[in-house]
């Protein structure tokens, strides 16, 4: 990867130790068995975000200037299992240092190593996962570590609440609480299904998005595309809601799959990233140089001691 700064924003607001946004790439692509090319999506997605308007409309806002630290890229790919400890060990060091962390991937087993650092890091978390496909297995292809298991030690160990599935395994109907599952088709006729998923939803709260969820009208360039997805204003109503409603302590991106036919599908997974940054900072009226404190942000279940030093 070439990008020096997130987006081509100014040094000024990327640098580590004025940044509370940290943005780590994973550019990984080990275990996806339909459509290769996973791996090459953090690049396209940093590619796209250069070309981005960074004045949000909506948010009256240019969330850019919390500052956005672009954290190397993760390109351990000895072994799913290897992957996701490197991915574990980077993002709970960041975590620990008081920042808002973000992934970029890549395939979405990345996400077992990111959800595991919240999960350790946070007191009664909720996964919310945002996907058409359940990832519920215990174990595929030889490996617990596979795309297809990438909830599930989130489903035990977490208050999994799932949104938009609408592809799964029979297997997987024995895992699943369906009591905390939203499928697509069920969606399209509760108008009420918001509401529903924020009052399953804990305080704190981490997403996991795959941009399959999406319908493929709107988001072709991912791995494994479903048709009957969710629409972009559906998606940014739902989103908005559970920031402001709720402590999101982080969020991931996932699947996208970079086809040249398809480049629209970049600027998509961009600007969605973008709208979540927005959405999260909404209430930072001021984005001033002595600003640079997320303590605040953190809420009050952190398991590790918060006034420690973690910047040594």
């Amino acid at each position: 990867m070439t990008t020096k700064t997130y987006a081509g924003i100014p040094e000024e607001h990327s640098k580590l130790g004025t940044a509370n946004i940290v943005l780590i790439p994973v550019p990984y692509d080990g275990t996806s068995t339909w459509q290769k090319g996973a791996d090459k999506g953090p690049e396209a997605f940093l590619e796209a975000s250069e070309n981005m308007e960074l004045y949000d409309i909506e948010t009256d806002s240019e969330v850019y200037k919390q500052g956005v630290f672009l954290a190397d890229p993760i390109t351990e790919g000895e072994s799913p299992e290897a992957m996701v400890e490197a991915v574990h060990d980077t993002v709970k060091t960041y975590i620990k240092r008081n920042k808002f962390v973000t992934v970029i991937g890549g395939e979405h087993s990345i996400s077992i190593g990111t959800i595991r650092a919240f999960n350790e890091c946070y007191d009664n978390l909720t996964v919310l996962h945002i996907d058409a496909h359940a990832d519920l297995r215990e174990e595929y292809l030889g490996s617990r570590c596979n795309h297809a298991c990438a909830l599930y030690e989130a489903s035990q160990k977490t208050n999994l609440v799932q949104v938009g599935i609408r592809s799964m395994d029979k297997a997987e109907t024995y895992v699943m609480n369906t009591d905390k599952v939203f499928f697509a088709h069920e969606m399209v006729e509760d108008e009420f299904w918001m509401d529903k998923v924020i009052d399953l939803l804990g305080e704190n709260v981490f997403i996991t998005f795959d941009l399959d969820a999406f319908d493929p009208s709107i988001l072709p360039a991912t791995g494994t595309p479903e048709p009957g997805g969710m629409q972009w204003y559906e998606t940014l109503e739902f989103l908005r809601r559970v920031f402001e409603e709720k402590n999101v302590v982080g969020f991931d991106l996932m699947e996208l799959c970079p086809n040249q036919n398809h480049p629209s599908s970049n600027f998509v997974a961009a600007k969605l990233y973008y709208k979540m940054l927005s959405y999260k900072f909404l209430e930072e009226e001021d984005y001033g140089e002595d600003d640079h404190n997320y303590t605040h942000h953190l809420g009050d279940n952190l398991k590790f001691n918060k006034d420690e030093d973690y910047d040594n």
